[in-house]
């Protein structure tokens, strides 16, 4: 079988599936959507919204879609022009031992009318926060205490669906401080779980700043494959680039705290951006909008940048005067305020952070003198312009922050078709 028809053929679901980085990756690979679940009502509105995008494009119809990106037609409008059977692959349900029954059996009347026998992959992994290093430092602010967060159990849901479906290999995302969360038991027993339902696994480390993105971004991607198959842990291949981050905001106005623009900047898109598809000539600007600040932290903005740009010198919040400082914690986060490593290879990991306020995320333009944009956010995390986040601001960076860059997906996503394509190669 000619590998383009055989890459067409896989197909994938998607769980936690968040704002969809994964998927987007997994879809720009060739890989098909059979359904995504997630709990969250913007993220899942935002998954319908990318999915009318894909059906647009593939009907050749995304002057539709343009209109509602331009604000000239509203989502109710847009959705009257995708099938229903499109929407419902988005199963906005939260996962649970009740609800599992019924989830299942949407996916599985979704098989039966796009008469799909069997999942290829099942990608996706549950919320971090229970697993997070950083998480785990702030637990003792929390109401319930972090051995105790029910979400250290959700993998317990995932492993039911690849019992279930018996996809011939999985993807497991996660964060780094996973392995050692509770101890290391929480590590043991996922391993235990998913070796009990048939599957040999692997876990490394892999860095978004490998696969083209400019970020550091590390976190663990546990690949699975069903035993005796033959299949293995796929060598991702490492994409360099010459390109820095101020190259993701070259062709975005020039704004200041609160402002907003709809309108790309005269200069040039950089090649990066256009290369890699974050930008096509087809594009609406949306999301480029930021926040509203007060003098105080628009004072602590302007010293950290100017600091940053005196040899690379982060601020240090102890070093404030009094009169710009508000926390009384001294001891700990005294690098709350952050600038975005314009003039790099790659800035600090975008966080869900974001909604709480944007200091960990300062412009490295002094003269903007302001925090990220969503759309600023959403480039730092390779998602195409075309990508838009549903819900309030808060919201659309809670989504980005949590997302896995879809160009790291994208080349996780081609070295599990290369795993997939050989094994039917062989098989042939």
């Amino acid at each position: 079988m000619p590998e383009q028809n055989v890459r067409d053929s896989f197909n994938f679901i998607d769980l936690f599936a968040g704002a969809g980085g994964l998927s987007e990756g997994f879809l720009q690979a060739g890989f098909k959507p059979v359904a995504h679940v997630e709990m969250n009502e913007f993220a899942a509105k935002t998954l319908k919204t990318r999915s009318a995008y894909y059906y647009l494009k593939g009907t050749d119809n995304l002057a539709i879609y343009k209109k509602y990106m331009q604000g000239k037609m509203t989502r109710e409008e847009l959705m009257k022009n995708i099938p229903a059977s499109i929407i419902k692959t988005i199963i906005n349900e939260t996962m649970s031992d009740e609800t599992l029954p019924s989830i299942f059996k949407t996916i599985d009347g979704i098989m039966k009318i796009r008469g799909i026998k069997t999942i290829d992959v099942i990608v996706g992994g549950p919320p971090c926060q229970a697993y997070s290093l950083v998480g785990r430092a702030q637990s003792s602010h929390m109401e319930v205490p972090m051995d105790e967060d029910p979400r250290n159990y959700l993998y317990k849901l995932y492993t039911r669906f690849l019992k279930r479906y018996q996809p011939r290999m999985f993807v497991f995302e996660n964060v780094t401080g996973i392995e050692s969360a509770n101890g290391g038991t929480t590590w043991k027993n996922i391993q235990k779980y998913l070796k009990r339902v048939g599957y040999e696994i692997e876990c490394r480390e892999q860095n978004a700043l490998t696969f083209g993105v400019l970020q550091n971004r590390r976190r663990m991607i546990i690949v699975g494959w069903l035993k005796g198959s033959g299949l293995k842990y796929p060598d991702f291949l490492e994409i360099k680039t010459d390109a820095v981050v101020n190259d993701l905001f070259k062709d975005l106005p020039a704004l200041h705290p609160g402002e907003s623009d709809d309108r790309y900047a005269r200069t040039k898109a950089s090649r990066y951006v256009t290369d890699n598809g974050i930008r096509t000539t087809d594009d609406v600007l949306t999301l480029h909008n930021c926040r509203p600040n007060i003098d105080r932290d628009i004072k602590i903005y302007r010293r950290a940048v100017e600091l940053w740009n005196d040899g690379h010198k982060r601020l240090n919040y102890n070093d404030l005067p009094d009169e710009l400082k508000t926390h009384k914690n001294r001891h700990s986060f005294v690098d709350r305020f952050k600038v975005v490593e314009g003039d790099e290879p790659c800035c600090h990991t975008i966080l869900a952070h974001l909604s709480k306020d944007g200091h960990y995320f300062i412009h490295p333009d002094i003269e903007q003198n302001r925090s990220i944009t969503v759309r600023e956010a959403a480039r730092i995390q390779s998602f195409p312009d075309s990508y838009f986040f549903e819900g309030p601001r808060t919201s659309q960076f809670v989504q980005i922050g949590n997302a896995v860059p879809p160009m790291m997906a994208k080349g996780i996503a081609t070295g599990i078709f290369e795993q997939l394509y050989k094994g039917v190669s062989d098989g042939e």
